[in-house]
């Protein structure tokens, strides 16, 4: 057997497991997160009072306007300075939320503001409250609308992980790093890691046309006479 395939069969699984144990719990939570305060963020932009208003549209420009390896490091490296220390894989959650955060809280916001004026007069006429309105009416439109663009910013946040690396999380990509740095075989071993990714944005992706194509599906039965 060729040594580089050696070395790719003995690194498979520890590559493999260093994504499975920190690269998708990262995405998961912190996507979660993210949505949530995407969410709030959404509001507060468009429902909110002036002050809120300023607050949240700073935070929206400061996230979106930086980039995200200066965010981790600035939590992990530069909060000590503060004291404030926190372990590598909390900080990266908190970096990869709030930066979701940001990008998400647009893509909801046009989203709710792309429904109609109509249906909120709709359901205030048939007595619904504004949180009964927006949780009846508004948000299962503008949830499938909002559904492509956050199925692909969560696919990005999958590769995006691999930053985590730079503050020490020993992610997909770190562990690639450290076999690299004792087999001296670094094409190798960050090819095989991209093929991993790809795997991983492969699956991620046929799960969104999945889930597209019902939403899709759903929607032109609601319409059908």
């Amino acid at each position: 057997m060729p040594p580089w395939l050696q070395l790719v069969i003995d690194s498979f699984w520890p590559l493999l497991s260093a994504g499975l144990i920190f690269t998708v719990p990262l995405t998961l939570i912190t996507f979660v997160l993210g949505i949530l305060l995407g969410f709030l963020v959404a509001l507060a932009r468009l429902y909110g009072p002036r002050p809120l208003v300023a607050l949240v549209r700073f935070y929206v420009w400061l996230i979106r306007g930086t980039p995200l390896l200066v965010q981790l490091f600035l939590i992990f490296y530069g909060l000590p300075s503060a004291g404030i220390v926190l372990d590598a894989f909390t900080a990266a959650i908190i970096g990869f939320t709030l930066n979701i955060g940001a990008y998400s809280s647009e893509i909801i916001r046009a989203t709710l503001a792309a429904i109609p004026k109509g249906q909120w007069e709709a359901a205030h006429s048939i007595g619904m409250s504004w949180p009964q309105a927006m949780w009846r009416v508004i948000l299962p439109q503008a949830a499938r609308i909002a559904v492509p663009p956050l199925s692909n910013t969560f696919i990005s946040l999958v590769k995006d992980t691999s930053l985590a690396a730079a503050v020490t999380v020993p992610e997909l990509f770190q562990a690639a790093q450290r076999l690299a740095s004792v087999t001296y075989e670094p094409l190798i071993l960050y090819t095989q890691t991209a093929v991993i990714y790809l795997m991983f944005s492969s699956v991620l992706s046929a799960l969104q046309d999945k889930l597209e194509r019902k939403l899709t599906h759903k929607e032109t039965r609601e319409v059908a006479p």
